[in-house]
């Protein structure tokens, strides 16, 4: 195995001085194309708590690994007008969407009551392939999808203006969406990233996370411009974008998974209906009844993640338990500001709506 590629990058220090700072990138030499090398040399970078740095990568930050996969799938993958693609904020509900879409497409094949369903032996992210961290995840792996089953399955965290145009314009490819509430989602992406992080680094404090998280370098981020973007393109093209909320999921999840049956042109009968198959895809993707499975307690996807970390506690409201009156007040100025005028609002407990424009002053209250 070769050993690590350095090399050096110009760092912009805290006077606005450059200084040449020798980084290790975490990647293999053999996964890291000249070209990616040289890409990355020019790009701007943060560190950041679980890898020594993100890339401004096309308006949004990320790793090394995910530009070079990023990038190859942007040139190859060849979209099929039958394709269904789930589109994500990272910690959003990403697992549970996938396994409920998976479950949804595949009924007739695959009884939710089975006791062989491929849900019970697979964790979803191996049903549901990402594109950055699986299907094109290093410099060889250029795959031939053609001979997967339709329709096909993918998911992505990439943000929907660095999608392919032979997904968003030239095909009548189907795109799911679906976000969280910025506040849940920075504190399950904190306690993620830590889990996940080398065990020879130490923890990341929430504060210094969440300060990195208000300017938007976070995996994939800004979150403002992922949820933008996906949300501008479900009201332009309600065919193509179903956006979803998870806090909507959470609150009848029998209705949204009604709704996104029918966008992808499958939906329900009334048949269906009363023999219980909703209740039953329902209870089979679960978070409880997932968490559970051996598979999700034992198991890894995509570059060695452990499927375990995946399941915390899919609670709404949790992060009053964790932020201070200080970090409310600023992520619900940021919210207030980068949302503005937009239309989109998130519920930040069940039994509440916080809208961009009301968002400072219903958490001061």
């Amino acid at each position: 195995m070769a050993p690590p590629t350095q090399f050096t990058i110009p760092q912009i220090s805290d006077d606005g001085k450059e200084a040449n700072h020798e980084i290790q990138v975490e990647i293999e030499e053999e996964q890291l194309s000249q070209e990616c090398k040289e890409l990355i040399l020019n790009l701007p970078r943060e560190k950041v708590w679980r890898t020594p740095y993100l890339y401004l990568y096309q308006g949004f930050w990320c790793q090394p690994t995910e530009i070079l996969a990023i990038s190859t799938f942007q040139k190859h993958f060849q979209a099929k007008d039958t394709d269904v693609l789930i589109a994500t904020v990272p910690k959003s509900g990403t697992t549970w969407l996938k396994a409920l879409t998976f479950a949804t497409l595949n009924r007739n094949n695959h009884s939710p009551t089975s006791e062989n369903h491929p849900l019970l032996k697979s964790n979803p992210h191996n049903l549901v392939p990402f594109f950055e961290y699986t299907l094109y995840s290093t410099k060889e792996n250029v795959p031939d999808l053609s001979h997967l089953p339709e329709p096909r399955m993918f998911g992505t965290h990439v943000p929907f203006a660095s999608l392919p145009t032979r997904i968003v314009r030239d095909t009548k490819t189907k795109i799911v969406y679906i976000c969280r509430n910025p506040f849940d989602t920075f504190l399950s992406s904190w306690f993620f990233c830590n889990k996940i992080k080398p065990k020879s680094s130490p923890d990341m404090p929430i504060e210094e996370a969440f300060g990195m998280f208000c300017k938007g370098v976070v995996g994939f981020g800004p979150f403002w411009d992922h949820m933008l973007g996906y949300w501008k393109e479900s009201i332009e093209r309600p065919e193509k974008v179903l956006f979803l909320k998870y806090e909507d999921l959470k609150e009848d999840v029998n209705l949204q998974l009604k709704r996104v049956a029918t966008f992808l042109g499958c939906p329900f009968t009334l048949e269906e209906e009363n023999c219980g198959v909703v209740e039953s895809i329902v209870k089979l993707c679960s978070f409880e009844n997932m968490k559970d499975l051996e598979v999700n307690k034992n198991g890894k996807f995509g570059r060695n993640f452990e499927n375990k970390f995946l399941f915390r506690k899919g609670e709404i409201g949790d992060w009053v338990n964790y932020f201070t009156p200080s970090m409310v007040e600023k992520l619900s100025k940021v919210m207030e500001e980068k949302l503005h005028g937009s239309g989109l609002s998130f519920r930040l407990h069940l039994d509440s709506v916080v809208s961009e424009a009301e968002t400072e002053t219903k958490l001061k209250k």
